[in-house]
This record gives C-alpha cells, sequence and structure tokens, in this order.
C-alpha cells in the first residue's frame, strides 16, 4: 500500500492527468458522483462546503462513477455540463472511473484499504460514499452516501 494519497493521480474530468500531490498541505473530501441518483442533490452540499472551506484549505474532489444502477451513464462533456448546469460544481471533477471489482482505480483501491466500511467491508456499496483525507494524506476517514455535506462540517473543521 502507498504511503499517502498523494502518490496517486486521475484524469481530470476536461482532459489531462492531475496528480493528486497538487493537493499536499489540502484537505480532501473524496467523492464517488453519480448524476441520476437519489443522492445526486448532494452536489449542493458538496459545492456549499467547497465554497465555505477552500480558503481555509478544502479541495472536493469529484469521482463520477457507473457502477451502482448504471446512474452516471454519460461521457465527460454531459457530466461536466450537468454538474454545473444543475449545481454550479467548480470543485475538481475526474474522469469516470471504477470504484470496485478488477478494473478499480487505484485511488479507490487505496482508500478502501484505508478506510474499510461497516464491518471492515472494503468494497464500495453506493454512489455519493465520502472520503475525508488529511493534509498529510495519511488519516483518513469514511462516510456513508446517507451521509450528508452539511453533516461533515463538524469533521472537516477538525482537519483544517
Amino acid at each position: 500500500m502507498s504511503a499517502t494519497i498523494h502518490e496517486f493521480s486521475a484524469e481530470r474530468l476536461g482532459g489531462g492527468t492531475q496528480s493528486l500531490a497538487d493537493y499536499a498541505g489540502k484537505v480532501l473530501l473524496i467523492v464517488n458522483t453519480a448524476s441520476n441518483c437519489g443522492f445526486t442533490p448532494q452536489y449542493a452540499g458538496l459545492e456549499a462546503l467547497y465554497e465555505r472551506y477552500r480558503e481555509r484549505g478544502l479541495v472536493v474532489l469529484g469521482f463520477p462513477c457507473n457502477q451502482f444502477g448504471a446512474q452516471e451513464p454519460g461521457d465527460s462533456g454531459e457530466i461536466a455540463s450537468f454538474c454545473e448546469k444543475n449545481y454550479g460544481v467548480s470543485f475538481p471533477m475526474f474522469a469516470r472511473i471504477e470504484v470496485n471489482g478488477d478494473h478499480a482505480h487505484p485511488l479507490y483501491q487505496y482508500l478502501k484499504k484505508a478506510a474499510p466500511g461497516l464491518l471492515g467491508s472494503e468494497g464500495i456499496k453506493w454512489n455519493f460514499t465520502k472520503f475525508l483525507v488529511s493534509r498529510d494524506g495519511e488519516r483518513i476517514e469514511r462516510y456513508a452516501p446517507t451521509t450528508t455535506p452539511e453533516e461533515l462540517v463538524k469533521d472537516i473543521e477538525g482537519m483544517l
């Protein structure tokens, strides 16, 4: 297992590769997202957190995923348009990935091992599972899809 999350990179939604080392020293909220999910309105709360805390060092990172009920079928352009038009998303969004299975993105393989879910399970159960990562990239907390962005305020402030 890698030493920290900063050793990974991912393709941005608009193209190009982004190293997570670029976010060293920031608190990260990493979320697997979807445009057609019952939890999709959480985009608004995620954007509000980003706007409220980015000056203090929070960065929200969105990773679209189509593995749960085929709720993110669009291509990169459609996903970007949806997020901007419906929720004014300005936080970094990445190209669609897989979070479970043999083709799970290495970042998510790492996150699942670093912060297992209920009863030690590693699999991501649904869209909008959240991982809060400390500034040094070593402390990682995991939250269920039902945990709203607003419920994370205390923990975010604790890491800032």
